[in-house]
C-alpha cells in the first residue's frame, strides 16, 4: 500500500460571507428585505433628525399652498375688495381722517398741503397712502423734504422741512427764487423781489452754491455784492451795491485767489466807492480798471487818462495803489 504524505502548509484564513437575513412570509414564500433608496441614504446622512426635515418639508408645502392662493385671490381682484371692506370698517368704527396738522411751514401755502392731505377717496385712516402723499409733497419746490404719519384715532401729522431762498435769479426776463442748491422756489416780480443777491445768466442757477463757496473767500466783500452774472457758463462777473462790476478769471481756484486779491487791495486802498466802472482781473498778471466815460484827472506823473479808457498795471498791491490815484 502506497503512503501517501499531504503537506500542511499554514492555515489561510477566509473571509467569511455575510449572512444573508431572510424572511419567511405567513404563506411560506421567502423574501429578501429590500436596500433602503437614495433619498433616505441621503436623509440619514444630514446632521438632523429624519422628523425635523419632514417638518421642514410640510411647512414649505403649506407655505407655497398659501402663496399661491394669495397669488389667485389677488389676481382675480379679492385682496384689494378685501382691503377696502376692512378699511371701511375701520373708518365706521371711528378711525377717520378729520384733521391734519402741518408743522414747519412759514411760506408755503397751507392750503395746498390740506387739499392733497384730504383729497383722499377713503378718508379711513386705514387707506391713507402715507408715502405717495409725501411723494405728491415733494413735487413742490419750497418741499426739502416731508414727512407724514398717522395719529390715532383721526389725525394726520406732516411735517415738512422748507427751502431757504439765497438768490433770485434773472433768466430770460424772468425772476425766480433760488435755494443755496439751485432749485427753483417760485417766480417772483420786480416789486415783490426779496433783498437777496440776484444771479444772472443760464444755468447761473446751478452753480449758486460754488458762488457761496467763493464769496466765502473775501468774507468783508460779500455783504457788499447786489449780484452776479454767470458768464459764458465759466466765469463770474461780480456787481456790487456800489455800481462797480468785477471780473474774475474763469477756473474755481483763480477765481478765489483774485478775489482774495482784490479785498486785500480794496482794504487797502479803498478801491470800491470810488466812481470806477469795472476792474478787470480775467487775466492773472494785469488788473486793468475802466474808468467813467468822462475826462480823468492827471496821473502821479503826469500822464492823463481819456474818457472811457482803461488804466492797466501789474496785479500787485503797490501798483494797485498807484492806479487808484490815478482813478
Amino acid at each position: 500500500m502506497t503512503t501517501a504524505k499531504i503537506k500542511r502548509g499554514k492555515a489561510t484564513t477566509r473571509r467569511q460571507a455575510p449572512t444573508r437575513v431572510r424572511v419567511t412570509s405567513k404563506n411560506g414564500t421567502r423574501s429578501r428585505k429590500a436596500p433602503p433608496s437614495r433619498t433616505a441614504a441621503l436623509l440619514a446622512k444630514l446632521p438632523v433628525q429624519p422628523k425635523t426635515v419632514e417638518r421642514v418639508a410640510s411647512w414649505t408645502i403649506f407655505g407655497a399652498f398659501c402663496l399661491g392662493l394669495y397669488a389667485i385671490a389677488a389676481s382675480t381682484g379679492v385682496t384689494a375688495k378685501v382691503n377696502e371692506e376692512v378699511a371701511h370698517a375701520v373708518g365706521r368704527a371711528g378711525f377717520e381722517v378729520k384733521k391734519v396738522e402741518v408743522l414747519g411751514v412759514n411760506r408755503i401755502d397751507q392750503m395746498k398741503i390740506y387739499d392733497l392731505a384730504l383729497n383722499q377717496k377713503n378718508r379711513s385712516m386705514a387707506s391713507v397712502d402715507l408715502e405717495a402723499l409725501r411723494t405728491d409733497l415733494m413735487k413742490y419746490g419750497w418741499v426739502e423734504d416731508a414727512r407724514v404719519s398717522r395719529r390715532l384715532p383721526d389725525t394726520l401729522v406732516i411735517d415738512i422741512v422748507e427751502r431757504t431762498p439765497t438768490a433770485v435769479w434773472q433768466n430770460q426776463h424772468k425772476l425766480s427764487l433760488i435755494d443755496v442748491n439751485g432749485v427753483v422756489l417760485e417766480p417772483v416780480t420786480v416789486a415783490t423781489m426779496p433783498d437777496l443777491p440776484l444771479v444772472i445768466g443760464p444755468r447761473a442757477n446751478e452753480q449758486t452754491r460754488d458762488l457761496d463757496v467763493l464769496l466765502a473767500e473775501a468774507p468783508a466783500l460779500k455783504p457788499l455784492v447786489a449780484g452776479a452774472t454767470w458768464v459764458g457758463n465759466r466765469r463770474w462777473d461780480l456787481r456790487f451795491q456800489s455800481g462797480e462790476t468785477l471780473s474774475l478769471p474763469e477756473g474755481e481756484t483763480d477765481a478765489k485767489k483774485a478775489l482774495a486779491n482784490f479785498a486785500r487791495m480794496d482794504g487797502m486802498n479803498r478801491l470800491l466807492g470810488r466812481g470806477i466802472l469795472r476792474f478787470d482781473m480775467r487775466d492773472p498778471e494785469r488788473f486793468v480798471l475802466r474808468l467813467p466815460d468822462k475826462k480823468a484827472p492827471a496821473s502821479s506823473d503826469g500822464a492823463e487818462v481819456k474818457s472811457g479808457e482803461n488804466k492797466t498795471a501789474e496785479n500787485k498791491p503797490s501798483e494797485a495803489k498807484a492806479e487808484k490815484k490815478e482813478g
